[in-house]
């Protein structure tokens, strides 16, 4: 049974960072590439970070990018989320998601999904 758990939430002033952590099981990490999305209350669940199985393929949404920084330890079985520069508009639970399929930007692209991790950046 594939297992996704995510960790490293919290709430932190705007400006500020945090690291997200997500741990995988059940699964062939290694070969597995990851993604994060979040949600918003009251919004669409939309991308975030993307990393391929060998980490040497990134792909960020336009809204974080040069501020977040996805990354993968095969050999802990975890991905990470680094958060720099927080804002407001980042609130919003965090998911990590996983597929042996091509990485991608939508929800249909992943077959597996954490439980989430609540972000919250106070002004």
């Amino acid at each position: 049974q594939v297992q996704l758990v995510e960790s490293g939430g919290g709430l932190v002033q705007a400006g500020g960072s945090l690291r997200l952590s997500c741990a995988a099981s059940g699964l062939t990490f290694r070969w597995s590439d990851m993604g994060w999305f979040r949600q918003a209350p009251g919004k669409e669940r939309e991308f975030v970070a993307t990393i391929n199985w060998s980490g040497g393929v990134t792909d960020y949404a336009d809204s974080v990018k040069g501020r977040f920084t996805v990354s993968r330890n095969n050999i802990k079985n975890t991905v990470y989320l680094q958060m720099n520069s927080l804002k407001p508009e980042d609130t919003a639970v965090y998911y990590c998601a996983a597929t042996d399929r091509q990485v991608g930007r939508t929800r249909l692209d992943y077959d597996y999904w954490g439980q989430g991790t609540q972000v919250t950046v106070s002004s």
